[in-house]
């Protein structure tokens, strides 16, 4: 195991009816003068949005709003609303829904306290200051409750960026199972796949004697196996719920990966199909990720075999390892598939002829990526191929 420093200074406000108290929690971190950050009209037509309002008018909290974060969100509204709190006087966001709103509010955060472009900090500038965030989750997928990252796609040239920093990290997150509820199945599938993809992102790693963090990694994912199909066949089971919530955050605090090598080629890889067409986040990586795997499961098969008999059930071919690599593979992409994810471009609506652009945005060129395996851009470009004829 490598040496590590693990900081996660999140409140979490944990159950139902608790978005309620949000008032109460942006009073307890300094919060005076708040924007209330939100997506579509879900947050307003359920009357969440109206609940929070209320929780901080009955703590006497001025607040401001600014609606209409899209999936992928824009660095076009992040301008919009660097600009509103500089003229609203703002000293707290309040991000009410899911990964994409979470991710846009602290990319507003870390603007307002910037002097130049705010595209900077995710092109490398460090983040020296941010306002406070808090958080009313509404969708249980991207983790950003729980994590200091965030992820924007800036709309001259479709290019999709994330940056990091402790500063982003949420002062309070509160988590509701039943806002999730409403969710359409697609979009629940979508988030249970980027929640299964952030702890495959950390799984797959050169690092030597990790058990504790492996089992934790199996835990999510073996938990991820057997609620998500749960809450497919009844939307309103709240137990299935709040596991999968839980298991969001515990997903992309990095408590599941400490310690270890990590590597985030398929995210990479996946930015670049969500950019381009505007895909759901979680249904890019269900094409992508299994790809990934097929290309590079070689490079350490008895780690591919690891997750096939523990957390897909297969029985280990000690004769031929290859074959358990492979049919722990199939049996993610079968689980994908079974809960209404795409597996290939066709089902996603991704164009082979878009492979060279595609290679082209992930920033790779003549060098490499990734931490397991470091992919060079014809290596990328492979992996879109076999994602272009992937089948059960």
């Amino acid at each position: 195991m490598d040496n590590f420093n693990f900081y996660s200074p999140t409140e979490f406000v944990f159950g139902k009816d608790r978005e309620c108290e949000a008032g109460e929690y942006v009073r307890k971190y300094g919060g005076k003068r708040v924007l209330i950050h939100y997506g579509g009209g879900s947050a307003v037509r359920s009357g969440l949005l109206d609940r929070v309002k209320a929780s901080l008018t009955a703590e006497d909290v001025f607040f401001t709003e600014l609606g209409g974060v899209q999936p992928n969100p824009r660095d076009t509204l992040v301008y919009t609303g660097i600009e509103l709190c500089k003229k609203e006087n703002i000293d707290f966001i309040l991000a009410v829904g899911g990964g994409s709103v979470i991710d846009s509010a602290k990319a507003i955060a870390a603007g307002v306290c910037y002097e130049g472009d705010f595209w900077d900090l995710y092109c490398g500038t460090p983040i020296k200051k941010a306002l406070p965030v808090g958080v009313v989750l509404t969708i249980a997928a991207a983790g950003s409750e729980g994590s200091g990252n965030s992820v924007i796609t800036k709309v001259d040239g479709l290019i999709k960026k994330g940056t990091g920093s402790d500063l982003l990290r949420a002062r309070f997150s509160i988590l509701d199972p039943v806002l999730t509820q409403t969710l359409p199945a697609y979009q629940t599938a979508c988030g249970a796949t980027d929640i299964m993809a952030h702890v495959f992102e950390r799984y797959f790693t050169n690092t030597k004697e990790v058990e504790i963090t492996d089992r934790l990694c199996e835990a999510v994912l073996l938990t991820m196996v057997k609620e998500v199909p749960r809450v497919i066949a009844d939307p309103n089971n709240y137990d299935a719920r709040a596991n999968i919530m839980w298991a969001g955050m515990v997903a992309h605090n990095n408590i599941v990966g400490v310690g270890r090598e990590q590597d985030w080629n398929s995210h990479n890889i996946e930015h670049q199909l969500s950019a381009v067409y505007d895909c759901a986040h979680g249904a890019g990586l269900a094409v992508i990720m299994p790809s990934w795997m097929e290309f590079v499961y070689k490079h350490d098969v008895m780690r591919f075999c690891q997750m096939a008999t523990r957390v897909f059930g297969c029985s280990m071919n000690f004769e031929n390892p290859e074959a358990t690599a492979l049919e722990g593979i199939k049996r993610f992409r079968s689980f994908l598939h079974s809960i209404g994810m795409p597996i290939n471009f066709a089902e996603l609506g991704a164009k082979e002829e878009d492979i060279p652009l595609l290679v082209e945005k992930t920033g790779v060129g003549s060098g490499r990526t990734g931490g397991f395996v470091h992919l060079s851009s014809d290596d990328v470009a492979e992996i879109y191929k076999l994602a272009v004829k992937a089948k059960l």
